[in-house]
């Protein structure tokens, strides 16, 4: 596997975000459930809600829409805006991947082998 880049956003007043709450927003809006997306992450759904809940308070407009259960069911979908925020954090990791893509290449040479791969 590459190597991966991620990053992490650290806003004033100790407002944060980075991968794992990105990807979050990303299951959001496959499964349609914060419930479902907060179990593909191995979390329960008060950590996810309660992540929803930061995100939303964090911006300006709320990243997440969700909808209480009723004869339908819930569910919940990202907003325009939450959209707009993965979008743009990913253009920023591809573009820092790119920019570092040396510096990465020359750290990566200078590794050790994996442990799966000694004596194998």
């Amino acid at each position: 596997m590459a190597t991966r880049l991620t990053i992490r956003l650290d806003f004033a007043a100790g407002r944060r975000l980075g991968a794992g709450k990105v990807s979050l927003l990303e299951a959001i809006e496959k499964t349609g459930s914060i419930s479902a997306a907060g179990r593909l992450h191995a979390m329960s759904y008060r950590r996810a809600w309660l992540l929803v809940d930061e995100l939303n308070q964090m911006f300006a407009t709320p990243l997440v829409s969700a909808h209480h259960g009723g004869a339908k069911g819930g569910g919940a979908a990202l907003t325009e805006a939450g959209r707009r925020v993965v979008t743009l954090y990913r253009e920023a990791e591809a573009r820092m991947r790119a920019a570092a893509e040396a510096e990465i290449d020359a750290i990566e040479a200078a590794l050790a082998p994996a442990p799966e791969a000694v004596g194998a």
